[in-house]
């Protein structure tokens, strides 16, 4: 194989099943330390497993793996300032042998300065498609958006007046936006246009992921999740 054959395939997309989400990434970031459990998988001195899509299968935490997947990305351990699951991802990081994060999470550093926290905006879309139609058709969608930022949901709920949308109030002071239901095309444009808004506000995407789920026997359902995450300055009581 000579040296253009290998950039391309360090470079080549690789798709991941791990817990039923869905990630994308290059054949080099799993590579990125060579003496991890990933390192080795992919070097061929492991064995591998495939789902029935031809994707490679890893029955971990699905969620978890965002955060180990952009390590390998960056080097840098980045958490939410309100993350819980430290020592969940602990065992993740010590199950693919990543040294560098094991360490990280066992002296784990500030994101930011003590006057400084991050704001969180979440945003998905839910599409439930037909199993039967060909090609495959979007029955209905709608899109989500949760945060603790009710200054940008007030924003959010000015700007888009012509959707049609409900608010519900979550757990830990969060609120919630749905729009919809809506057809695919409508669900496209508006998702443009939010993520637009959301990102114009001083966010910037902190990760994505895909979920795949099967609910009833002639639908499917997929769910497409957005991070999106801005520092703001604590505010004294």
């Amino acid at each position: 194989m000579d040296n253009g054959d290998w950039g391309h395939r360090m470079t080549t997309p690789v798709t991941l099943n791990v817990g039923g989400h869905m990630y994308t990434t290059s054949l080099s970031t799993l590579q990125r330390y060579p003496d991890s459990m990933l390192g080795a998988m992919f070097r061929g001195d492991f064995p591998t497993t495939r789902d029935s899509q031809g994707n490679y299968f890893i029955d971990r935490d699905g969620t978890l793996f965002r955060y180990i997947l952009n390590f390998l990305r960056t080097s840098e351990l980045t958490l939410p300032m309100d993350f819980t699951e430290t020592d969940l991802l602990r065992k993740e990081a010590d199950f693919y042998q990543i040294e560098p994060l094991i360490q990280c999470l066992s002296d784990p550093k500030p994101l930011y300065p003590p006057d400084i926290f991050e704001q969180v905006v979440e945003l998905s879309s839910t599409r439930k498609l037909s199993k039967y139609s060909n090609p495959v058709a979007v029955i209905i969608t709608q899109l989500t958006i949760t945060t603790k930022v009710h200054g940008l949901l007030e924003g959010i709920s000015n700007n888009f007046t012509k959707w049609n949308k409900h608010m519900m109030d979550t757990r830990d002071c969060q609120v919630s936006f749905t729009f919809g239901p809506c057809d695919y095309h409508q669900e496209v444009s508006l998702r443009v246009h939010l993520m637009d808004y959301i990102m114009k506000q001083g966010f910037t995407i902190r990760n994505t992921r895909v979920h795949h789920m099967s609910e009833r026997a002639n639908e499917n359902t997929v769910e497409h999740h957005w991070t999106f995450c801005r520092p703001a300055h604590k505010v004294e009581d």
